[in-house]
């Protein structure tokens, strides 16, 4: 099987027609077609369907597309790695981030990175719940920086740990809330959960840990700005990590209940493979982090 073949059968997947992945390609239509002919007599099947404005994949070229997709990116992968191993560090550095780590980590682990390392481009998701960590198994991340996932196979990957803090308990500013005293008496408000379905976010392992039924669902929100807009624009309340009401952004809109009850810890990590597959470029990126985090964890001067 020809990379050439794959690579115009992808284009031709993505582009929807045989014309316009040629044109993407650099090549002429009869050669692109050529090309995924040859793929389809290889595998005795054919791989896409003709319609009236370009092709279709059928199953089998759905199926083939997902595996040149993987093949695509450990051939980028591998010639990356390879240039960085010779000192050259070129390629892309996929990186997914709790909103804690995006606001408070990230500025400065970008800049000292990017200094030293300007022609690797860096992609940066937000990233509000991690479970299983799919996408660094499947190569669509390259580096998590997050709170340790549950259950986590043991030398699956290489863990390393950034910053520690908790949780606390915030509300709109001025909220009659603002008040309590005990979880307890938060027990009937509308509380905020995150994560994709709710049901395992902080609010129930807060409550849980202190021997509390979990609280009603107000919202379910899977964003940083869809927990502030609730929080901070009604009667909501959350749990955000300490570290981020110190934000100067913030104090305007939230305010921290006092409550007797100590928070959820959290201690947030850099996760990546631990395979061969763990570049350099993914190394350096991990101690950039290490000395953003010590940056943090310094006292700040008096103003």
């Amino acid at each position: 099987m020809k990379l050439s073949g794959l690579k115009a059968f992808v284009a031709a997947v993505e582009e929807g027609s045989l014309r316009a992945a040629a044109r993407r390609l650099g090549l002429s239509q009869p050669a692109v077609t050529r090309l995924v002919r040859e793929l389809e007599v290889e595998l005795s099947a054919s791989l896409f369907t003709r319609t009236t404005v370009g092709v279709a994949p059928t199953a089998q070229g759905k199926a083939l597309h997902a595996r040149a997709l993987a093949i695509q990116r450990e051939i980028g992968a591998a010639v990356d790695e390879i240039n960085q191993l010779g000192g050259h560090f070129t390629g892309e550095l996929n990186v997914g981030a709790m909103p804690l780590a995006v606001m408070l980590l990230m500025p400065e682990t970008l800049r000292t990175f990017s200094a030293e390392f300007p022609q690797v481009q860096i992609r940066l998701s937000e990233e509000l719940y991690f479970s299983q960590l799919q996408k660094l198994r499947m190569d669509q991340m390259d580096v998590a920086v997050c709170t340790m996932p549950e259950g986590l196979p043991l030398g699956e990957f290489i863990v390393e740990e950034l910053i520690t803090t908790c949780t606390v308990v915030v509300v709109r500013r001025g909220s009659p809330l603002a008040q309590a005293k005990s979880l307890g008496a938060l027990a009937g408000a509308k509380w905020v959960y995150t994560g994709p379905a709710g049901a395992s976010g902080y609010a129930q392992l807060f409550f849980a840990q202190h021997g509390l039924p979990a609280p009603p669902v107000g919202a379910v929100v899977n964003s940083t700005l869809g927990l502030l807009a609730l929080v901070g624009g009604g009667d909501f309340v959350g749990l955000m990590p300490r570290h981020l009401i110190g934000d100067r952004m913030f104090e305007h809109l939230l305010e921290v209940v006092p409550l007797k009850e100590a928070g959820v810890p959290m201690k947030v990590c850099a996760i990546a493979r631990n395979d061969a597959s763990v570049s350099p470029v993914v190394r350096h990126f991990m101690a950039h982090l290490h000395r953003a985090a010590h940056q943090l964890a310094q006292p700040r001067p008096a103003i």
